[in-house]
């Protein structure tokens, strides 16, 4: 049985990923601010541990007989905006802290990263699809934050798997968030569950060993923005005035993800599938 560590493992992603991985005969911890809500993880058969991941005598003995670490934790936008030095202590420093951990104390461990497309920055100049071969161009906190990140990584010599994520979307009743995308926009997202599949499936192949992959939707999320955002807001019954669009364009496009979903089976989640789970989670909030 393989001891994974996951950071973050309270959060929305980590708790999904948690159930997974513990019902898939995994030993699985879930670390994470001592704030989290880690209620019913333990009744998994999750071990919890509160802790902060810029702590390095915590991350270190944390990370201690980890054959994988399933790294989740971070400072996302638009707090990672607002907050540029924590963003940065806790993307960048807490990496290398559970980087320099797993030399240290975790026997080989593997460390699976949730990257971002966000590192590519704006690639609309481009022809699309983007690759992991990509430049990576960060033109934000939070993207620049997750490249020095992956920097670190790189350089540290421990076995990897880098998983740029696209855009998450959930199904679920909530307010329409500022897009990473303006209206003419190249835009793909991903489903929070094959999210989650595609890191459980990470976790049991050695095929993705010291890979960078990008991990989306695919071709049936491949749309311009605006056409992804007038069927979510009829969905939501808002007025399509109400949506928020930047500027210019933030980050977003197509991606090349036939290596990823090659090794990892994870695309299960179509885009009319998600809109039709959309519905039934709003129809069921209403009721």
């Amino acid at each position: 049985m393989k001891n994974v560590l996951i950071t973050g493992g309270a959060g929305s992603v980590g708790r999904e990923l948690c159930e997974k991985l513990s019902a898939g005969g995994f030993s699985v911890t879930a670390f994470d601010v001592p704030r989290a809500n880690f209620d019913g993880l333990e009744e998994m058969g999750v071990k919890v541990i509160r802790g902060d991941i810029t702590d390095r005598d915590c991350v270190m003995s944390s990370v201690a007989g980890s054959d994988i670490v399933i790294h989740l934790a971070g400072i996302l936008p638009p707090m990672s905006e607002m907050k540029p030095e924590l963003a940065m202590s806790v993307n960048v420093d807490g990496t290398k802290n559970l980087v320099d951990a797993i030399k240290t104390a975790g026997r080989g461990a593997r460390i699976i990263f949730s990257s971002t497309v966000a590192v590519y920055g704006d690639t609309t100049s481009g022809s699309g699809p983007v690759t992991a071969d990509t430049p990576r161009n960060p033109n934000s906190v939070y993207s620049r934050s997750k490249a020095e990140a992956e920097d670190i990584i790189f350089a540290s010599g421990v076995n990897y798997t880098v998983m740029r994520v696209g855009a998450v979307m959930v199904a679920a009743l909530a307010d329409p968030p500022l897009w990473p995308f303006t209206p003419e926009q190249r835009m793909e997202f991903v489903y929070r569950s094959d999210v989650v599949t595609a890191l459980v499936n990470a976790a049991g192949s050695d095929e993705c060993n010291n890979r960078v992959l990008i991990i989306s939707g695919g071709k049936s999320w491949q749309m311009k923005g605006e056409d992804f955002v007038r069927p979510y807001l009829e969905a939501l019954d808002v007025p399509e005035d109400c949506t928020e669009y930047p500027d210019k364009p933030v980050y977003s496009d197509y991606y090349d993800t036939e290596l990823s979903q090659k090794l990892l089976h994870y695309q299960n989640t179509s885009y009319p599938e998600y809109m039709n789970l959309l519905k039934k989670a709003i129809q069921a909030a209403i009721a």
